[in-house]
């Protein structure tokens, strides 16, 4: 996977840490490179910090070199900083709970491993920062129908060069629940040769083995046509899936197929991102009532079992749905009928 950001561009100290963070915690490379994104982020606020033309001038902040934010730096950096900084990313980059908790754990992230792991400062500036609580909503899913129309999308999109690689992506989202990330760094070696089953990397560089059903096996088995034919043979890379320029598909890339079918299809307006289609295949395997919660743990890769416990509030959430939409629930108790507790009349008498 390609890196977005240059290590070289963070003091010594920032680069240790991030070493840490990938050989000693097994964090994988995309963890990694989110918590030096949003240092980066973090220290560049500081070195413009009350200066309002840098801080409202994105192309001048991006720009800002941050080696200078080294150990002595790092030392001087208050709480009140922090706090200023987390307002920043609320009211300048429009930053939502999960942004803004993900920016403060990097920072104290940091801060654990400086103070605890190589004991080079005491005080923990963001030690006693509260994270910000993020809103419990329900995930968004499409349904049965929504999913079929947007793999049929795909499959008549006779005009697109990759439509048999889009499909087997889609149907692998749909079916299988696996993030982003696993999609893209999926190789040839991680197949079962039957197509049985493949392998994932999924967070903190954790294996598991997603078994494969009939649609993805069709699917990977038409793409495989194309991805071991002569052409893409020749690529030494062993991505399982190609980009136009022959190398392995970035998460930009699958990103921006996956817009444009939904667009297609018509769901554009729903605002649903690649993650969703994870939850589409977590939804719709738990609604069938054929799939224990404790196995789609195992299979969404999960740690805790209370995160995938989400998936079953939704279905409560469609069972609730689906006693609105009875043809009887708007049946009003008609006005001519008798009081409740008056006796029938004798004709009516179940005597009688």
């Amino acid at each position: 996977m390609r890196s977005e950001i240059d290590i070289k561009e963070f003091s010594p100290i920032v680069r240790e840490f991030a070493s840490y963070k990938t050989a000693i915690q097994g964090c994988s490379q995309r963890t990694v490179e989110e918590y030096l994104l949003d240092l980066r982020t973090f220290f560049r606020y500081l070195l413009a910090e009350g200066d309002s033309d840098i801080l409202h001038n994105p192309e001048v902040f991006e720009k800002l070199p941050i080696h200078q934010i080294d150990l002595e730096y790092l030392r001087s950096i208050t709480t009140q900083q922090i706090y200023d900084f987390l307002l920043y990313t609320d009211a300048e980059r429009e930053n939502q709970t999960a942004a803004k908790a993900r920016k403060l754990s990097a920072i104290k992230g940091l801060y654990k491993f400086l103070i605890n792991k190589r004991g080079l400062l005491e005080d923990n500036p963001a030690g006693n920062i509260d994270t910000p609580k993020k809103k419990k909503a329900l995930p968004k899913f499409l349904t049965l129908e929504e999913s079929i129309t947007l793999l049929s999308v795909i499959a008549g999109d006779q005009a697109s060069p990759h439509r048999v690689r889009d499909y087997a992506i889609v149907t692998l989202f749909l079916n299988c629940g696996m993030r982003l990330s696993e999609l893209v760094g999926i190789s040839l070696t991680d197949m079962d040769p039957e197509l049985r089953s493949l392998r994932v990397l999924g967070k903190g560089n954790k294996e598991r083995i997603i078994y494969l059903n009939d649609a993805c096996r069709a699917a990977l088995a038409e793409y495989l046509k194309i991805r071991l034919s002569e052409p893409y043979m020749k690529s030494r890379d062993k991505a399982l899936f190609f980009s136009q320029r022959m190398q392995r598909m970035s998460v930009k890339t699958v990103q921006a197929m996956v817009y444009k079918y939904l667009e297609l299809a018509g769901l554009g307006a729903r605002k649903l991102s690649v993650h969703k289609l994870r939850h589409t295949a977590a939804t719709l395997m738990y609604q069938s009532g054929e799939v224990d919660i404790r196995v789609l743990k195992d299979i969404l890769g999960h740690e805790q079992l209370n995160t995938t416990q989400i998936y079953t509030h939704v279905s409560d959430r469609s069972m609730e749905d689906a006693m609105k939409h009875n043809p009887l629930a708007s049946a009003a108790l008609p006005s001519s009928a008798p009081a409740h507790g008056t006796a029938p009349d004798d004709d009516e008498s179940p005597n009688t």
